[in-house]
C-alpha cells in the first residue's frame, strides 16, 4: 500500500505531508506507518517506515530533524541533521533547505509553519499543555528571530483529537480558566461532570491571537479514525498494550 499524505494548499509550494497510518511495514496494533522508536514496536519496522517518509520527502533518513518530545514550549533552532541524542523539545525551526523537521503525534496537534517570502519553516508538536504553556507563540518568536515576518507566516494543524472524542474534567477546566476567562469557549458540556474540549479550535485561537497570516485545521480526528490514524486516547480505551506515532513533516 503506498503512503497516504494529507497536504494543505495554504502550505504550497513547500513540500510538507501529514502522514496517516497507511503504506507502513508495521504490524499488529502498531499496523502502518509507526515512525516512533519510542514505542514498543520492532525497530526494523519503524527504520523502514521513516525511511520511506524519508524518500517521500526527498531526503536522506539523516535528514528528518525531530527532537525528544516532552509537553513544553521549547523551540530548537538547527541548520544540520542532529546526530545522537535527540534534545528536549516541542518544535523546531530552520532556514536551511535540505532539512525535513519532523513532529511525532497521536492525538496532540502537529503544527507545520512556513513563511515563503523568508525561506523560514517550523514544526511544533502541540497538546494542550504545550498549547496553554505557549509552544506555538515560541515558534513564531523562533521563526522571526530567523528573518520571518508573522503576517507571512502560515500554520496548519495537522490530524487531532476532535472535541466529540476528547472528554476532560473539571480540574482540567479550571487550569484553562485560570490562564484566561477567555478559554471557557473551547469547552462543551458533557455527561455529568465531564467537559469536551476542543483542541484544535483552541490551537487556531493561538494562532490568529499570535498575529499568523493564515491558520487552518485539516479537520481530521485522530480518534475516529483508526484506519488512517493512531491515537493515544482510543488506545487507552480499547486497553491496548501501546500505540503508533503519526508523523508531520516539511522541508524547503
Amino acid at each position: 500500500m503506498t503512503l497516504e499524505i494529507l497536504t494543505s494548499d495554504l502550505l504550497n509550494p513547500v513540500r510538507h505531508g501529514f502522514f496517516s497510518r497507511r503504506g507502513g511495514a508495521s504490524s499488529g496494533i502498531f499496523a502502518g506507518l509507526n515512525c516512533g522508536y519510542g514505542s514498543s514496536d520492532q525497530t526494523e519496522a519503524v527504520t523502514l517506515n521513516r525511511k520511506r517518509v524519508a524518500q517521500a520527502m526527498e531526503v536522506a533518513p539523516d535528514a528528518l530533524v525531530g527532537v525528544h518530545q516532552v509537553h513544553s514550549p521549547t523551540v530548537l533552532t538547527v541548520d544540520a541533521p542532529i546526530n545522537g541524542d535527540k534534545p528536549r523539545a516541542d518544535a523546531v525551526v530552520t532556514a536551511t533547505p535540505g532539512l525535513a523537521l519532523t513532529i511525532l503525534t497521536a492525538d496532540c496537534q502537529p503544527v507545520l509553519f512556513a513563511d515563503t517570502e523568508a525561506n523560514v519553516i517550523g514544526a511544533a508538536h502541540a497538546g494542550w499543555r504545550g498549547t496553554l504553556d505557549g509552544v506555538l507563540e515560541a515558534t513564531l518568536d523562533a521563526m522571526e528571530a530567523l528573518g520571518a515576518t508573522r503576517e507571512n507566516i502560515t500554520a496548519v494543524i495537522g490530524p487531532s483529537i476532535s472535541q466529540s472524542a476528547y472528554e476532560v474534567g473539571p480540574e482540567f477546566l479550571d487550569e484553562f480558566a485560570a490562564d484566561s476567562p477567555d478559554n471557557l469557549r473551547f469547552f462543551a458540556n458533557g455527561h455529568g461532570d465531564r467537559l469536551q474540549f476542543d483542541l484544535p479550535a483552541f490551537g487556531l485561537h493561538r494562532l490568529r491571537q499570535a498575529g499568523v497570516g493564515q491558520a487552518e485545521w485539516t479537520r481530521h480526528c485522530t480518534y475516529s479514525d483508526a484506519e488512517r490514524f493512531y491515537s493515544y486516547r482510543r488506545s487507552t480505551h480499547a486497553k491496548e498494550a501501546d500505540y503508533g506515532r503519526l508523523i508531520s513533516a516539511i522541508k524547503l
